[in-house]
């Protein structure tokens, strides 16, 4: 793309993030269109891990939102998303990289089992009543994140779409919910 057009474009995103500061919902989602493709060629080109692409413009797309009202449209627009760009992929980097120095490769599996058909009724009956009781001290919120997630098996789009809130809310709602579960199950052994 030569300057002239990148100068254009650039000009172009500024009328449309001034007119969205002004309230203009046709413009701003005309520029989230806009910029969509350009932010997942720089995340493809940047990232590793083609899956995370997506949640990483996600990311991208959220802080754009969340810190509009600070973006000068008398400045040029493309340095200022493509600072918020660098920031989310720096933080999904230090994430991936916290995540990875916890994970542990196993050269053997376990002998034992964890499926319900190895275990007595009573061992099914003990976790059963402890996973109860650990879901009984979430809020409402993520109570209901752990029921259509993984008691009812729902995808984050079908509960997204079931509770109204976002992919990305639900899986930070979920993350919580199985801490707050997990604390409650090691509280009571």
């Amino acid at each position: 793309m030569g300057d002239d057009s990148a100068e254009a474009r650039d000009k172009n995103w500024r009328t449309l993030m001034r007119a969205a500061q002004d309230g203009d919902g046709a413009a701003y989602s005309r520029l989230l269109c806009e910029i969509l493709p350009l932010l997942r060629r720089m995340v493809a080109r940047k990232w590793r891990g083609a899956q995370d692409v997506d949640d990483i413009v996600q990311d991208i797309l959220l802080s754009v939102h969340a810190v509009r009202h600070t973006y000068d449209p008398t400045r040029a627009f493309m340095p200022w998303l493509m600072t918020i760009a660098a920031r989310r992929i720096a933080d999904a980097a230090r994430r991936s990289s916290a995540r990875s120095a916890n994970e542990a490769t196993v050269e053997t599996m376990p002998e034992t089992f964890d499926a319900d058909e190895t275990k007595s009724e009573q061992d099914r009956s003990d976790d059963h009543g402890a996973i109860e009781h650990a879901m009984s001290g979430l809020p409402q919120g993520q109570r209901q994140a752990v029921e259509f997630l993984k008691l009812k098996g729902l995808s984050l789009e079908e509960a997204s779409a079931a509770t109204g809130k976002s992919v990305t809310s639900l899986k930070v709602t979920m993350h919580r919910a199985l801490k707050a579960m997990r604390k409650a199950l090691e509280e009571k052994r």
